[in-house]
């Protein structure tokens, strides 16, 4: 048997090194709790980065995945895909969308949003009008077009020349996105609360004031909703919370219920912009993945799963607030739902590594602001189980 240093070893030699790794080997989950090859239960409130929404290996994914994965795996977008269809149906019945675009990733999914934008503008008005304004702080993926979209220059690094036509302009601040029009503009893209900047909430008003902006000036808005959707803010979608809607909007993270797939929906006559040949994506909207994505997404859409993470979410900032009275190095709490920052005054490594060894996986955004983004099925027990390791991690520093 391959013990846990071997595989560290292993890795460390044959994977690429684009990650900091910590010492922990996956082996299986169940529910909230991720265990190692050792047999070492962790309370995951990571959740593969606000992928698990449903906890690890919930049963109506792991049998859609079982009974597709005996029918059909792949084939090819040549061809009508039951699954994909009935994903698509599910996702315009449920959002203001008239049509999806399936891909494998988030970043996959705001690379069709950045096309379709383009497109759509150059074609209505004129080659000139392509710029795309995104915020500071924004993360929108990893690819080039994406890494320029991002507001952020560690993610940046290393990769100039960036795509030229994204500015990038203060997040919450309708002014500053007002005075960055130029004739250039075709499109704003937003994350409706920012996740990897450091769980930033927008200010009340403020994405209904950019729908409104981007309404009078014909501009599409993309909200970015990878992280944010699937329930994780208390709502199928965060912009449902806000009176107002996008042109575009971009998923992925919990669609799949841990099987990578994006999305991009879109409304009609925006969506028509990517017609045959324009675009496409050999795996996107695989049977395997829709069918896992259509399971993941009926459980998602249950009223009762909702409700769960607003009162879970509301419970567990309560409980992190009485936590902030005991301990001054936190700052601040802030989030929706159960995508949760705790800001800190000092760097948040040295906790996520001391909440690693006491069985907690949590991680570090924007250096100093703790994200807690559990599985919405998350139980009140397990969130004082956190709360008492935090409370111990604090204590000791």
């Amino acid at each position: 048997m391959t013990s846990t240093q071997q595989w560290i070893e292993q890795g460390l030699t044959t994977v690429a090194g684009t990650y900091g790794r910590y010492p922990l080997v996956a082996a299986r989950g169940e529910g909230c709790w991720l265990i190692d090859s050792d047999g070492k239960r962790y309370l995951d409130f990571l959740a593969g980065v606000a992928v698990n929404n449903l906890g690890h290996c919930h049963p109506s994914v792991v049998a859609a995945v079982r009974d597709q994965a005996g029918t059909l795996i792949h084939c090819s977008n040549f061809y009508h895909i039951p699954a994909q269809i009935e994903l698509s149906r599910l996702l315009c019945e449920n959002s203001f969308g008239d049509r999806v675009f399936f891909c494998n990733s988030g970043a996959e999914a705001n690379e069709a949003a950045i096309k379709l934008a383009r497109k759509w503008s150059t074609e209505t008005f004129t080659p000139q009008r392509y710029e795309i304004i995104s915020t500071k702080a924004s993360f929108h993926g990893r690819t080039l077009a994406t890494v320029s979209a991002t507001g952020q220059e560690k993610i940046q690094a290393g990769f100039a020349p960036l795509l030229p036509g994204f500015k990038h302009v203060a997040y919450g601040d309708i002014e500053a996105l007002q005075q960055a029009i130029s004739p250039a503009t075709c499109a704003i893209i937003l994350e409706p609360i920012q996740g990897e900047g450091g769980i930033h909430i927008p200010p009340p008003g403020y994405l209904k004031a950019v729908r409104e902006f981007c309404t009078e000036h014909q501009l599409l808005l993309i909200l970015d909703e990878i992280q944010t959707g699937l329930g994780r803010t208390g709502t199928l979608f965060a912009y449902q919370q806000e009176a107002m809607e996008p042109d575009i909007m971009t998923l992925a993270k919990a669609l799949g219920g841990g099987v990578p797939i994006g999305a991009m929906v879109a409304r009609a006559p925006y969506a028509d912009a990517l017609g045959p040949g324009s675009h496409g994506s050999t795996f996107g909207g695989n049977p395997l993945a829709t069918a896992a994505a259509v399971a993941a997404f009926t459980e998602l859409n249950k009223p009762e799963v909702l409700q769960h993470c607003i009162d879970t979410g509301s419970f567990f900032v309560t409980q992190l607030e009485q936590l902030k009275k005991r301990h001054p190095l936190i700052r601040t709490i802030r989030g929706r739902g159960l995508m949760i920052g705790m800001e800190l005054g000092s760097e948040g490594a040295p906790i996520v590594n001391r909440a690693l060894e006491l069985g907690l996986l949590i991680n570090c955004t924007a250096g100093n602001v703790l994200r807690f983004v559990p599985p919405l099925i998350v139980s009140r027990d397990e969130i004082n189980q956190t709360i008492e390791i935090l409370d111990k991690i604090f204590a000791e520093q």
